[in-house]
């Protein structure tokens, strides 16, 4: 049971890599939401336990990461961008969209480093969408033209 587990989350994170160019904010909030909850799943239970623990997590967390993706428009990035930018860790960024009516707090927790790249800082997203608060962890890494990426 578990190796087929494990070969379709490989199948399903493969197929979901083919388009990354053409990801839209939701696929990246879906994507990122998946992983984060898949990653939490993995520290509750042990045996077939964990295995129900891991896919209920990363379904969780994708239906989470996509809500927030699919409400973030351009300024909403440009928000974040700023508050990975110039927040410390520890230290909230607030805004309201007055647009999409949903109101975020982004909240830099830690500076990594991935692939090399030291510019890199884990970040904790509260976002209240028509009236549901969600939360999504992720990593984001600076890119040579000033701009942050999610990478998980």
């Amino acid at each position: 049971m578990k190796k087929m587990f494990t070969a379709f989350v490989v199948l399903l994170c493969s197929i979901s890599l083919l388009g990354c160019q053409n990801m839209s904010k939701q696929d990246v909030g879906v994507l990122s939401g998946g992983v984060a909850g898949g990653l939490i799943g993995s520290t509750v239970g042990k045996g077939s336990g964990q295995i129900l623990a891991i896919a209920a997590g990363t379904i969780a967390g994708a239906i989470i990461g996509g809500s927030i993706g699919k409400s973030m428009d351009d300024t909403d990035r440009l928000k974040m961008n700023r508050a990975l930018d110039n927040n410390p860790v520890g230290k909230p960024a607030y805004w309201h969209n007055a647009d999409s009516g949903a109101a975020y707090e982004v909240v830099p927790t830690k500076n990594v480093t991935v692939g090399g790249n030291e510019y890199c800082r884990e970040y904790r997203t509260v976002a209240n969408i028509a009236g549901k608060k969600q939360q999504m962890y992720g990593t984001a890494c600076r890119q040579p033209d000033g701009t942050w990426q999610a990478v998980s």
